[in-house]
């Protein structure tokens, strides 16, 4: 395994501890009653977020925006979708086949042992997602796929805590590319872009802000199918002087239609709308308003039944 490979690994492990007593309650149940609008879990992602930076990573290796991964994959599992589907995975390796986990399970314990240490070894598991589209292989930071279905969920992120106006137009027009060349292949799928800035920005670009905002409302699908089915826009911030800091997600300067809770709602409906109905039925419930239990092997579930 490389270098980048194995910082990579280590990274999302640095998160597994939080993930573990994550909440993994229906998003769409909130005090006990029935809404229409997802319900981000954001304190687990403040959790999150505050591991790299209290570290001094915010910035560097990217470590900061695998938080966002990380969470965000959580939250997909949490709106009932499979968790063998989606990546990266709660544990390592990150990427990697359901039908292959499902044969280690079905293999002796020593055998299995075995294949899953060659695997974390980099014989068969990744820590990126690399999706063909039209014109170019793509490093895809959320995924929800099977062999039998081809990608579902295609969703990327990007983080940016400084220089916002330097680098906002080199953001847009990736991104632009990214969308075309993913949703050409792949018209069907949920395609998403989840944007994270430091809220530094109100203060010191004002008009990078408003440039995205105008930006994440101009990336989406407009009708002619080279835009995201949905995108995103959430501000994060923290004190750089606090001897241990607490990143905080800042709510009301970013306008409800590109708001989390409206970005989650929409690439989960993408997904549900051109499926079969008996696909996706633990999502279905949930989406329903059903206290539906969460499919597939998660390796939370064991962890918090072998501690409680």
């Amino acid at each position: 395994m490389g270098t980048g490979a194995v910082e990579k690994t280590l990274a999302f492990a640095e998160y597994d501890a939080t993930l573990l007593s994550a909440p993994k309650d229906s998003p769409w149940i909130r005090n006990g009653a029935v809404t229409q609008e997802f319900n981000p879990s954001f304190e687990t992602l403040e959790r999150l977020l505050s591991i790299p930076v209290r570290s001094k990573a915010a910035t560097r290796s990217g470590r900061f925006a695998q938080g966002v991964d990380a969470w965000l994959a959580h939250e997909l599992r949490r709106a009932g979708f499979d968790a063998d589907l989606v990546w990266p995975r709660a544990e390592a390796p990150r990427v990697l086949s359901s039908d292959i986990l499902e044969l280690l399970r079905k293999l002796p314990e020593r055998l299995s042992e075995e294949l899953h240490d060659a695997i974390l070894a980099g014989k068969a598991g990744s820590t990126d997602a690399r999706i063909l589209g039209r014109a170019y292989m793509k490093q895809t930071d959320v995924v929800m796929t099977h062999w039998s279905t081809g990608p579902e969920l295609l969703l990327s992120t990007k983080a940016m805590t400084s220089s916002f106006g330097k680098n906002l137009s080199n953001r847009y027009e990736e991104a632009y590319g990214d969308a075309a060349n993913l949703r050409a292949r792949y018209p069907l799928a949920a395609v998403g872009f989840y944007f994270v800035q430091r809220a530094t920005i109100l203060e010191s670009e004002p008009a990078a802000f408003r440039r995205t905002v105008d930006m994440i409302r101009k990336l989406r699908d407009f009708g002619d199918g080279f835009g995201y089915s949905a995108t995103g826009l959430l501000l994060v911030d923290w004190d750089d002087q606090a001897e241990k800091p607490e990143v905080k997600v800042v709510h009301s300067p970013v306008p409800d239609d590109i708001g989390t809770a409206q970005f989650m709602n929409a690439m989960v409906d993408s997904v549900l709308k051109v499926t079969p109905i008996d696909l996706h039925e633990a999502a279905r419930a949930r989406r329903a308003g059903e206290v539906a239990p969460l499919p597939g092997h998660d390796p939370i579930d064991e962890l918090q039944e072998a501690l409680f």
